[in-house]
């Protein structure tokens, strides 16, 4: 991945993430990457991945299932207009 230097890394790559999530590349229902996985993907920290996954869950596009993993939930609705 070629890094934008003004960015920090965890947001591109939370973009990259999100991006696949809404084009459903992780459907709904599906499990994402592992830390390590993530790690190995995009060449960056525990730490970083572990940022990255947060932030999805924190914007409510993904949940974990302790033990198990974290998951793609269902994408918000857009509002009839």
């Amino acid at each position: 991945m070629d890094w934008e230097p003004d960015v920090p890394r965890w947001r591109q790559v939370y973009a990259v993430m999100e991006e696949r999530i809404t084009d459903g590349t992780y459907p709904p229902g599906e499990r994402l990457p592992s830390v390590v996985a993530v790690c190995a993907e995009f060449d960056i920290s525990q730490m970083t991945a572990r940022k990255v996954l947060k932030q999805l869950r924190d914007e409510g596009l993904a949940a974990m299932q302790p033990g198990i993993g974290t998951f793609v939930t269902a994408l918000p609705q857009a509002p009839n207009s």
